[in-house]
């Protein structure tokens, strides 16, 4: 059966705390899965999440902040003496290779795995696989960051009263999505589309065009809420949202799943990021993140 959940390795901005380790989440999707923003001890909350080299597929950096990227180091000297046998591939910001490629090396060690560096320069399309599309939008913080999107193919959805009503059972079912037509009858009469999943990740950003595109129509949004709203002026000067800031976003976009993350070391009480998210209209599910959380996508609609 296939798996699709995220597991959170930190939630910390800027300073890690005694509970919250800096920034690092895998996207389990399928048979893949998607490491985020790896902050400075990443490979060892993977280790406390379960979460193996092996298990990686592609590393996404929004931005190079040490708080979303000094684990880089460490993770990729990890796929390799791991000797994971599969390509991994590494997205972040094009202006920022000299960084990435002080990280890669940052460090002795026996290179046995090429990774693929696949930098991003603009908003777009970066991978086309079987089971997701993978995008980047551009977002507002003081160094260039992006913001990534997966978006599942829609697929069909067998109609059993339609496929009754046509006399389609058995083999015959099997039959009509393989070829699509049958003794007349056609795919379209007995099905309907089934909307393929959606995922954004955003990580530090003011309110921009952007974010409004990642959200739009996610399953899932996980993005951060570094400072609660009375701290708004300084969200905006440091280039950060608010809760209630985020959460409209998410209202707005008709987001079923919304994971807040990424908190200023200044809040010790979680619970005011989840009133403030209500208290700004969002009434979907609601998870205010912590370390070593796993948290399921909805299923399908």
């Amino acid at each position: 059966m296939s798996v699709r959940e995220l597991v959170v390795l930190g939630t910390a901005s800027q300073v890690p705390t005694r509970h919250r380790n800096h920034n690092g989440y895998v996207l389990r999707w399928d048979g893949e899965g998607i490491l985020f923003d790896p902050g400075e001890g990443t490979q060892r909350q993977m280790v406390r999440a379960g979460v193996a080299a092996h298990d990686l597929n592609r590393i996404c950096v929004t931005h190079f902040h040490g708080d979303h990227s000094l684990g880089l180091a460490g993770v990729i000297q990890r796929i390799n003496l791991d000797q994971v046998p599969h390509p991994v591939t590494a997205h972040y910001p094009r202006s920022g290779q000299h960084f990435f490629d002080r990280l890669r090396y940052a460090t002795a060690y026996r290179e046995t795995v090429g990774v693929t560096e696949a930098p991003v320069d603009a908003d777009g399309i970066l991978a086309v696989t079987p089971s997701y599309t993978l995008e980047a939008r551009r977002l507002s913080h003081p160094v260039e960051s992006y913001g990534y999107r997966l978006v599942e193919p829609d697929g069909l959805r067998m109609l059993p009263d339609r496929l009754a009503s046509h006399g389609i059972k058995g083999p015959d079912v099997g039959r009509i999505q393989r070829e699509g037509v049958l003794g007349g009858v056609r795919i379209e009469d007995v099905s309907e589309v089934r909307r393929g999943q959606r995922f954004a990740f955003v990580m530090d950003t003011r309110l921009c065009d952007g974010v409004h595109a990642l959200a739009e129509g996610c399953d899932m949004l996980v993005i951060e809420s570094t400072f609660l709203d009375e701290d708004e002026g300084l969200a905006v000067e440091h280039g950060h949202l608010t809760a209630g800031q985020a959460a409209r976003v998410a209202r707005e976009a008709g987001v079923r799943h919304l994971v807040l993350t990424h908190f200023s070391q200044r809040y010790t009480e979680p619970d005011e990021f989840e009133r403030q998210a209500r208290a700004a209209g969002f009434e979907g599910e609601l998870t205010v993140a912590h370390d070593l959380l796993r948290v399921p996508l909805p299923k399908r609609r």
